[in-house]
């Protein structure tokens, strides 16, 4: 590269692209489907529950009681602010969301390479383009190497056309005039995917002054599909407001025509109505899958979609590449073989100079490889190279590349033609697969068995191969592919990569959790074997490629099902093994990486994209992204589904079991002629202490000690089964007979309604903090319930005890609730029934507890 050259590939420094990104704003279209907070609130304002606190405080109007109507319009405020700061809090987590999951940028700024948000690409700065890249901005080519685009998306033509580099310098004008499509041009355009090649580009245009801008199109965003739990959610609260609403009008008619009383009956059904609406469902889901997203991007991973927190827990097979997964995609050379067989084992981690016999060989492999290498290998290569050869006559900025030619699907492998100074001719480095090195070279059957016997050898100390090779060409034309040169052999190249620390704990988890973990790699039998080992997968068998390619899909199926190791496998032929597992009843997690491996994290269950070497065409297929490539977060993020999923439930039963009182006390005086316990206010004053407990308190709940511990929960299994609404109901009933039971007795030994009143409010009170507890956990013990800890569980309960401590004792408080005086005595009647209540819960829990498992 010259001095000219070199000054230009500085790019941008920090202080200019920050100025830029001020002038110019973010990289990114307008997002018409954001939620400020006027929507939202416009959102709550139309809830039913909102609805019934205003037609009672009308009621209470009518009646003529300001304060009883104000009181209610109050508390109907509060609801509507906690609501807002939830969903606020909400939208802002997603928003953090949707800009991590946004496409990441390769860019040189400051003379270094760095990865940044694709909304933070300015004009000017140096694009890194690589093979499976999504353009972020319109830019104009500095250097490009075989490079072909796919503008499909800008052109409609699904053929890729081929970009070059114009040596002339091209003005914004002419720049501005430009339109996608046409093969040999040096234009990039939003949006675009590089399909081959490589290559470096000026950005000309962000945001809405790109070709896609223009056009109004918009690339990133989240999926907005209703999730299954969503759909169940809806479908219950749709049930429970038929049902609450057929039991108010009842009671309002029953009421009205025994009593005359028809305001009384009014309120008494709105009382009803606000009982048996259980509005937390849709909070709460809304609130535990942000959330949920939120704790899993602090364990490295991000959820793109809210369906993948809900699959996690059913996982059944995670399918894991090797290289970057369960190693640490660090390369490193750790052997040499010359075509004769003669080897070289590099011991150090800092290798010394090698003998001039391996020179050759090292040396090709690095003129194979990119002049500004970014792929771990080739990185490694360089290295060696400049740690432990010779120092060469010829330095690298002597040379001149003419050509590469890049990897192909039937052909694994990639040349680089090169100008080379005191050279005749052109010279041309092969690097590859061996297999495909072996058919460049043409070599022969005893040639072959000689180079896979060596490539086995090696493979077995779990390396991994290239194969080597070098041509001349004489003539001015270049062929069409490099199989038109005359290759030679030179020999192979052996890589190590370590295996990750953690990723033995991790695999020992997943067994334990009845997750089988299958490796798909393009390795060697050999080498995925002896990896594979160190990990401590089950070795019991390996099928290649070839096999696959062999088999159809019922012996697929029946190979998918037993076996654990997949080697030599095309991106292609991934997609084949997740449909085969799919159709098997598994429930597959799939990663990759490439552009190729797209349909396959479509079609599995969960798809896993790499965040790190990943492409963007994969990270949008995949429904999963990692950030750090870590099997280990993979596992991580299964605890964290499997955490989620279960407070979920925790949180449902919670609340379908608190609502079962409190509508039984709503109904319990319409029925048999008693005295009002529940009024509008005080299931307003209830739904104020209910909702923080479900979205905060269940939400932040530790996992349960065997939440690795027990088997994938099946993929069609309900929320809520009948199991958990059993359980729940019979929490309520039981809570519901205590407090009515108190109550009645109260009234019946003298003491006169509001005093009564109180005596059940306050024993409801406890229940409700009693139901708390006892939905903590399915299966620990009565102790944990207290103990566990939950920093949001002592803030909750302490700012409960501060509303009851005014209600009761601050007499503006205490008349407007119409309570009674509540003695020492009664005090320890509240305290005992919550006690009580949680005992007998505990005392059952055992024998509900596998029922209530997936």
């Amino acid at each position: 590269m010259s001095k000219e050259e070199r000054g230009r590939s500085s790019g941008l420094s920090e202080a200019e692209a920050r100025l830029r990104l001020q002038q110019d704003g973010f990289n990114e279209l307008p997002r018409a489907e954001r939620r400020t907070p006027l929507r939202i609130v416009i959102e709550v304002l139309r809830e039913p529950m909102l609805a019934l606190l205003l037609c009672g405080g009308l009621v209470y109007l009518l009646l003529g009681d300001l304060r009883e109507a104000l009181l209610l319009l109050a508390f109907g405020a509060i609801s509507v602010v906690i609501t807002i700061v939830q969903e606020t809090r909400t939208e802002r987590v997603l928003e953090a969301l949707r800009e991590l999951t946004s496409p990441r940028a390769l860019v040189v700024r400051d003379g270094e390479r760095q990865r940044i948000a694709g909304r933070e690409v300015v004009r000017g700065d140096l694009l890194v383009l690589a093979e499976g890249d999504r353009v972020p901005a319109d830019a104009v080519l500095v250097r490009a190497q075989d490079l072909a685009v796919d503008e499909s998306l800008l052109t409609g033509e699904s053929v890729p056309v081929r970009k070059q580099v114009v040596k002339m310098p091209i003005a914004d004008a002419a720049f501005a005039d430009h339109r996608p499509g046409g093969d040999d041009l040096p234009f990039v355009y939003s949006g675009s995917l590089v399909v081959r090649g490589e290559g470096l580009a000026e950005v000309k245009a962000t945001g809405p002054r790109s070709e896609i801008g223009k056009i109004g199109l918009s690339l990133h965003g989240l999926q907005a599909e209703p999730p299954r739990l969503q759909q169940q959610t809806a479908r219950l609260v749709r049930l429970c407001f038929l049902g609450g609403a057929a039991i108010s009008l009842a009671a309002v008619v029953l009421y009205g025509t025994l009593r005359g009383d028809w305001l009384q009956a009014l309120l008494g059904g709105i009382a009803i109505g606000m009982s048996m609406l259980p509005e937390e469902f849709a909070v709460v889901l809304t609130v535990f899958m942000a959330m949920g997203a939120w704790r899993i991007s602090k364990a490295r991973v991000l959820t793109r979609r809210a369906a993948a927190i809900e699959v996690l827990g059913s996982a059944t097979v995670l399918c894991t590449d090797k290289t970057g997964t369960l190693t640490q995609n660090r390369m490193s050379v750790a052997e040499l073989r010359l075509r004769d067989g003669t080897s070289l084992r590099v011991a150090s981690l800092q290798p010394a100079p090698v003998g001039a016999e391996f020179f050759e060989l090292a040396r090709c492999s690095v003129l194979a490889s990119s002049p500004e290498p970014f792929d771990p290998m080739e990185r490694a290569l360089h290295a060696f190279v400049q740690a432990g050869l010779p120092k060469e006559d010829e330095t690298a900025g002597a040379r001149t590349l003419i050509r590469t030619y890049g990897l192909r699907p039937e052909l694994l492998a990639m040349s680089q033609v090169w100008q080379l100074p005191h050279r005749e001719g052109a010279f041309v480095s092969a690097k590859g697969a061996p297999e495909a090195i072996a058919r460049l070279c043409k070599l022969d059957g005893a040639q072959q068995a000689a180079m896979q016997a060596s490539v086995a050898a090696m493979a077995k100390n779990g390396l991994r191969v290239l194969g080597v090779a070098a041509a001349t060409c004489d003539g001015e034309a270049l062929p069409a592919a490099h199989e038109g040169f005359a290759f030679h052999f030179l020999g192979l190249v052996g890589l190590a990569d370590p295996l990750r620390p953690h990723v033995p704990e991790a695999v020992a988890e997943c067994r334990s959790a009845g997750i089988r973990v299958v490796m798909i790699t393009g390795d060697y039998p050999a080498t995925a074997m002896a990896i594979a080992r160190q990990a401590g997968l089950d070795v019991n068998d390996v099928v290649t490629g070839e096999q696959i390619k062999l088999a159809d899909d019922r012996e697929l199926e029946a190979l998918v099902r037993s076996v654990n190791i997949f080697a030599r496998i095309l991106p292609e032929q991934k997609l084949r093994i997740v449909q085969a597992m799919t159709r098997s009843g598994e429930i597959a997690a799939m990663t990759g990486d490439g552009v190729n491996d797209a349909p396959s994290l479509k079609a599995a269950n969960i798809g896993i994209a790499m965040g790190g070497r990943g492409t963007d065409v994969a990270r949008e297929a995949s429904s999963i992204v990692l950030l750090d490539d870590d099997f280990g977060s993979i596992v991580a993020s299964i605890r964290l589904g499997r955490r989620i999923y279960d407070n979920l439930r925790k949180a449902m039963a919670f609340i379908f079991a608190v609502h079962v009182p409190i509508a039984g006390l709503a109904l319990l005086p319409l029925v048999f002629g008693l005295p009002v316990i529940l009024g509008p206010v005080h299931i307003a004053l209830l739904e104020l202490i209910i909702d923080p407990v479900c979205s905060l308190v269940f939400e932040a709940e530790r996992e349960e000690r065997d939440v690795m511990a027990r088997p994938p929960r099946r993929a069609d299994a309900e929320l809520f089964s009948w199991a958990l609404v059993g359980w729940s109901v019979l929490q309520g009933a039981m809570a519901f007979a205590l407090i009515a039971a108190i109550f009645v007795v109260a009234l019946r030994s003298g003491v006169p309604p509001d005093e009564a009143r109180t005596l059940a409010f306050i024993a409801l009170v406890t229940c409700v903090l009693a139901l708390v507890l006892a939905n903590r956990s399915f299966s620990a013990s009565f102790l944990s319930a207290f103990f566990r800890p939950n920093p949001a569980l002592l803030w909750i309960f302490v700012s409960i005890a501060s509303i009851l401590a005014a209600a009761l004792f601050w007499p503006p408080a205490s008349s407007l609730f119409r309570f009674g005086p509540l003695h020492l005595d009664d005090l320890m009647v509240t305290l005992g029934a919550g006690l009580l209540l949680l005992t007998v819960l505990e005392l059952l829990k055992p024998i509900w507890a596998r029922r209530l498992r997936f």
